[in-house]
């Protein structure tokens, strides 16, 4: 009985992935006063877990020996990144199965210490003092900022966009640590993102390139995705089961979303 419980377990940890912290999107209505903001890297989610890095869906990411050499024997969640709007670069070389010399580019940014003691800037110090007793170089504590109030919030927003990142993160900086979606942690971007998977692929007749894709939400709902792709990305050849994001503003009446724009293909 107790070796069924545990494949169910495991069985579920492989479909859902890791339980971690989740934001929930920003309201004008939500008193961040004092709370902590920090840029939203567009990079690779990763958890070490005290052997090895993690996705955000469980999967080992395959990174060169040097780079967790070091880590601490505490765990770390945080983004592995590069610069500003170098996504696909960032994700081939993380995600790729033999670790190449291009992991030079990559930077671990630590934004939360799981499972320690103490409120959220008490857990960041702990990794910042291995940080600086290790001299670790590609190992970095996003730098936090004290909200004084919501116009102060919406300038460095603003200059994020400007500077062409993704968004900024809130954070309630008085809290032990705690795992789940949450309206402690609060994501402030222009627009909202969604992942689906491709159930199929419409191409046009008289052009031979693609049209748009069918896409699956996890409701099960399903909508055509026909914009944001570019020209090259309408001459390649997307595959059914394919993990997509995209973004959106709100949904319809049907639970489909509005205006929705291709971003990328997920493969983490």
């Amino acid at each position: 009985m107790q070796k069924f419980i545990l494949i169910i377990l495991l069985s579920t940890s492989f479909i859902y992935g890791l339980q971690l912290q989740k934001a929930k999107n920003y309201q004008q209505n939500h008193n961040i006063k004092n709370w902590l903001m920090s840029e939203k890297l567009d990079g690779i989610r990763a958890y070490w877990n005290t052997k090895e890095l993690l996705t955000r869906k469980g999967n080992k990411i395959n990174a060169p020996k040097w780079f967790i050499k070091d880590l601490p024997n505490f765990e770390l969640d945080g983004e592995l990144w590069t610069k500003r709007a170098d996504f696909e670069n960032i994700q081939n070389i993380v995600m790729d199965k033999t670790p190449s010399k291009k992991w030079e580019e990559i930077t671990y940014n630590i934004f939360e210490v799981p499972k320690q003691k103490g409120d959220f800037p008490t857990r960041l110090k702990l990794a910042q003092k291995w940080i600086d007793k290790h001299k670790l170089k590609h190992l970095k504590v996003i730098k936090q900022i004290k909200i004084k109030d919501k116009k102060h919030l919406e300038r460095f927003h603003q200059r994020v966009i400007e500077k062409k990142g993704e968004g900024v993160i809130v954070k309630n900086p008085k809290l032990e640590y705690f795992k789940g979606r949450s309206s402690n942690i609060l994501k402030v971007k222009k627009f909202s993102d969604m992942e689906g998977e491709v159930i199929g692929i419409n191409i046009s007749e008289k052009t031979g390139l693609l049209k748009s894709l069918k896409i699956k939400l996890k409701n099960e709902i399903s909508f055509n995705l026909g914009t944001g792709f570019t020209k090259e990305q309408r001459k390649k050849s997307f595959k059914i089961g394919t993990i997509v994001s995209f973004k959106y503003y709100g949904f319809t009446k049907n639970g489909k979303p509005k205006f929705a724009s291709f971003l990328r293909i997920r493969k983490d």
